[in-house]
């Protein structure tokens, strides 16, 4: 998955700059690859670290990762969904901690079941 991960953000930078890498008709373009920076990213099957290329002129902007995010929502949907259930947040941070390996305090918890309270409210108040 990383190198797929990769190999693809690989092919976005392409794509915007119009030219392979190490092409001659690249050269003196006004705009070329200018290394990459590391993220790591915590997905369903475990983390991965991904290679984000750069561009001089800052216009490659990657549109396969969410921005600013070093996990999926996965974890997050399945802490609303465990909520909403009636688990408790202490409940829910051990689960995910034995499944994921991942930390994740009551407080995160509670923080991430927050956005959930009014559409679990509405559900109940249902007819």
């Amino acid at each position: 998955l990383q190198q797929a991960v990769n190999h693809f953000l690989e092919a976005e930078l392409t794509a915007l700059l119009g030219y392979d890498p190490y092409a001659r008709n690249g050269w003196n373009t006004g705009n070329s690859r200018n290394g990459a920076y590391f993220r790591k990213v915590d997905t369903q099957f475990g983390p991965i670290e991904v290679q984000v290329p750069r561009d001089r002129n800052g216009q490659f902007h990657q549109h396969t990762l969410p921005d600013y995010k070093q996990h999926s929502d996965i974890l997050e949907s399945m802490i609303i969904k465990l909520y909403s259930k009636g688990v408790t947040t202490r409940e829910i941070a051990e689960l995910i901690e034995k499944m994921y390996g991942s930390h994740y305090s009551p407080a995160q918890v509670s923080n991430i079941s927050k956005q959930m309270i009014p559409k679990v409210e509405a559900y109940h108040k249902r007819k």
